[in-house]
């Protein structure tokens, strides 16, 4: 089951309690204040991990806290930090605070990690407070609460290209030929309900990560249909490929190209700027073959690149993720070079 959204709560450790002690040994007069201090509560870290695929864990546990510190004892000694609890979660995950809605981490790398909550101070045992005027302190401090917050994880996959077009436009079956992947198959409506991943091997040896997503329909920057189910996903390829369905009899294919650009728009103008290859899909059937020419012009006069395609025979197929190769290639040299992957929530109290 692909799971994509969870709400979690997460509570660092408290710090530890100081000591209030007094050295007591015989023939040792006055012997003082040597209360310890207590140690420092667990920070909890999130962390990117490649071999997670969705948030599915989440839905069994909700409850995540770190160790707390432990009290300052007698003889100045220090109670020990609490350990820190590492939690593990997919590539792409977005971190936002479920209660204000602020993102608080993109964990886009494997290996990028954030620390989410910090743990409680450890208090200051008495010896901490002695002074030549103050020689017997019962002075001593509490240990800190760590902080806890509530936290909403938003999963969105990390593809190098995307399909989308209308419900049924072909999305699944490309990819089932391109690829290893096998996603659901049938002639209704919405048979992509999760998203499917790929990877799309050239016989020059270049690979990519190919995505079949939910199909778009008009009021999905709204949430209609499976709406944010797509887009969410969507935002995070590099390149775009357009598949638009040219078997549909009665039904302008251009409209609905432009339909689904519209929504992607509507809900990211950065992704106006994706590049965008454009399949014209279905030609294995005549009366598809026949819109090839037309609305190949017509998006060609726009700056598309356009390749009339058949998901079902391979037809054209071969020059379309060649296609899209290159344009990844030229799309990966302009990224910038991402800095240092580790990060840490800003503390509220600062």
């Amino acid at each position: 089951m692909f799971i994509d959204r969870a709400i979690i709560n997460v509570k660092a450790g408290d710090g530890g309690n100081g000591s209030l002690s007094f050295r007591r040994e015989k023939f040792v007069p006055k012997g003082g204040p040597d209360g310890g201090d207590g140690g420092h509560g667990g920070d909890v870290v999130l962390v990117a991990d490649q071999s997670l695929s969705t948030l599915l864990d989440f839905q069994h546990r909700q409850h995540f806290r770190a160790q707390s510190g432990s009290h300052g004892e007698g003889s100045k000694r220090h109670g020990k930090r609490g350990g820190t609890l590492v939690v593990p979660v997919p590539v792409g995950t977005v971190v936002k605070d479920a209660t204000t809605g602020e993102v608080m981490a993109d964990l886009a790398q494997h290996g990028q990690k954030i620390v989410i909550a910090r743990g409680g101070r450890g208090g200051r045992g008495n010896a901490r407070f002695a002074t030549p005027t103050r020689r017997a302190p019962r002075i001593v401090e509490p240990g800190g609460p760590g902080q806890e917050r509530r936290l909403e994880l938003e999963l969105k996959l990390i593809a190098d290209v995307g399909l989308v077009g209308f419900p049924n436009a072909g999305k699944s079956t490309l990819l089932s030929r391109v690829s290893a992947a096998r996603p659901k198959i049938a002639d209704y409506p919405f048979t992509t309900t999760e998203p499917h991943l790929g990877v799309v091997v050239l016989p020059d040896g270049r690979s990519f990560v190919l995505a079949d997503l939910p199909g778009l329909i008009e009021g999905a920057h709204h949430g209609a249909g499976l709406g944010h189910a797509f887009l969410r996903h969507i935002s995070r390829t590099r390149v775009l490929i357009h598949l638009v369905d040219l078997s549909v009899p009665d039904r302008d294919s251009r409209t609905d190209f432009e339909a689904v650009n519209s929504e992607l728009w509507q809900y990211d103008p950065a992704l106006k700027e994706r590049p965008m290859l454009v399949a014209l899909n279905k030609i294995d059937v005549p009366e598809a073959r026949a819109k090839v020419q037309d609305l190949s012009a017509a998006l060609g006069a726009q700056g598309y690149r356009v390749f009339a395609i058949s998901g079902a025979t391979g037809e054209g197929v071969d020059a379309l993720m060649k296609a899209a190769a290159q344009v990844l290639d030229e799309t990966r040299s302009r990224e910038p070079v991402l800095a240092d992957p580790g990060s840490r929530a800003p503390d509220p109290g600062s």
